[in-house]
């Protein structure tokens, strides 16, 4: 009985944190309009064509000096994000960089903090969806930590999880608990990682001291 009522609080617990962060998801959007930042950053994935046209609505606002596209397929051109993407043909030949390295989100955020540290930046807004934004947060946190870093989110809303209801839909709940099930084992990662000591981020000052 009593590993029985262990397993109902678990449950009761993880559900109750599902919830939690569906609210979450959906409290995202509409994000506010951000404050300019050095760069814009767009991280590919389902429904990119909104993701990409959220990121060059603000570059073409003003918001950012370039934008770096991550996480491009490899097989697709210069060409192919422009048809996507549909911005003014100026400002994508001087602005925009495509980054081709990513494979995932762990890539995303490494590709993210090598740009921004080979273009100096210091502040970036983040673009990607709603549901991405809170596990691809704790990755890009994971490397490009304050105070070296200044990172501002913009969420792109996704048209199946907007309803109160979204749980009643097989896709909309399988695409939640997925993503809630990978934000926790990033939780779980950066708990234990945590525990130890951390190593400094490259660049800083804790970092050149160490090669010296």
């Amino acid at each position: 009985m009593k590993s029985i009522a262990a397993f109902l609080v678990v449950v009761l617990i993880w559900v109750a944190g599902l919830l939690a962060f569906a609210g979450r998801v959906q409290q995202s959007t509409p994000s506010p309009v951000p404050e300019p930042a050095d760069g814009v950053v767009a991280l590919t994935g389902a429904n990119s064509n909104l993701r990409i046209a959220a990121a060059m609505a603000l570059l073409q606002d003003g918001m950012g000096e370039r934008l770096l596209i991550s996480g491009v397929n490899r097989d697709a051109t210069r060409e192919d994000i422009r048809n996507v993407s549909k911005p003014a043909r100026r400002l994508y030949d001087c602005c925009v960089d495509l980054g081709f390295t990513a494979a995932d989100t762990v890539g995303n955020a490494r590709e993210t903090a090598d740009w921004a540290r080979g273009m100096r930046y210091e502040s970036l807004i983040i673009v990607t969806a709603d549901y991405h934004m809170p596990r691809a947060m704790l990755e890009l946190r994971a490397v490009m930590r304050e105070p070296e870093f200044h990172l501002q989110t913009y969420a792109v809303p996704t048209p199946s999880l907007r309803g109160r209801r979204w749980w009643r839909s097989p896709r909309s709940a399988r695409l939640m608990v997925v993503e809630y099930c990978k934000y926790l084992a990033i939780l779980g990662r950066e708990a234990v990682l945590g525990l130890g000591p951390r190593e400094p981020a490259p660049g800083s000052v804790q970092d050149s001291a160490a090669k010296q």
